[in-house]
């Protein structure tokens, strides 16, 4: 005979829907499986997809399996908080919203040290991370953007910390004061700095007080490869 299921909710299945609930309510979308982990103190995904299937089966949630952010509560934990109709119709909302923007690679924001070109590219073609449009700066509507892991610390008084994610949008100029991932030729680095044109020449400005900056005198040997739009910070203790 086929085992019965328990009637009600574990507790476990309970934190996991006072998680959704609360990030839902706090960020205006649905969180990842691993925020679930780190929310719920539970350090496995396949054990947050397992409880996440007995919820789906019970009605209480809908699952998206294409994007990461797919969960939509579709009953609340008690009949106190809001309607379903509202839960689903904002989960459906922010999971329409998401972008999805390519993580090409790392870039160093340290000391000048030459790396192969081919660190741009350290992801593959599946590498990616979901933000909601709302989160961009107006005037930047997702298109064409790409995402670059921090490697360094050379821009720690800008809130760029090693391990945080920047995305960047494709351009082969800059205005002065503007943070660019730039590649040196003579060096063959790409690095993250802030970019200033002085006297025929160009400062790479990094924001850390014991750095000094760098100035290359022939501007030719240079090239923009994009601007920061954004700076996605690294959470620690994030399960892997």
């Amino acid at each position: 005979m086929p085992r019965k299921r328990k009637k009600g909710l574990s507790e476990r299945q309970k934190k996991i829907l006072e998680v959704l609930s609360s990030f839902q309510d706090q960020n205006g979308y649905p969180p990842s499986i691993r925020e679930i982990c780190s929310e719920a103190n539970i350090s496995s995904t396949s054990v947050v997809n397992y409880y996440l299937e007995q919820l789906e089966e019970m009605g209480y949630i809908e699952r998206d399996r294409r994007i990461s952010r797919g969960v939509r509560l579709l009953k609340p934990l008690d009949d106190a908080s809001q309607s379903i109709s509202t839960q689903m119709r904002k989960a459906a909302e922010a999971v329409s919203e998401m972008l999805q923007i390519p993580v090409l690679g790392r870039i160093t924001a340290g000391e000048l040290t030459p790396v192969p070109s081919s660190d741009f590219s350290y992801y593959d073609s599946e590498s990616k991370i979901e933000i909601p449009q709302s989160q961009l700066p107006g005037r930047e509507q997702g298109k064409d953007l790409f995402a670059l892991e921090v490697e360094g610390d050379s821009m720690i008084d800008a809130m760029v910390n090693d391990g945080d994610i920047v995305i960047m949008k494709p351009t082969n100029d800059a205005r002065n004061g503007e943070m660019v991932a730039i590649w040196i030729s003579e060096e063959n680095e790409t690095t993250l700095k802030y970019f200033f044109r002085e006297n025929g020449q160009v400062r790479l400005q990094p924001a850390n007080p014991t750095m000094e900056p760098i100035y290359i005198k022939d501007p030719s040997k240079l090239e923009v490869r994009g601007k920061v739009v954004m700076v996605i910070r690294q959470v620690s203790g994030l399960p892997a």
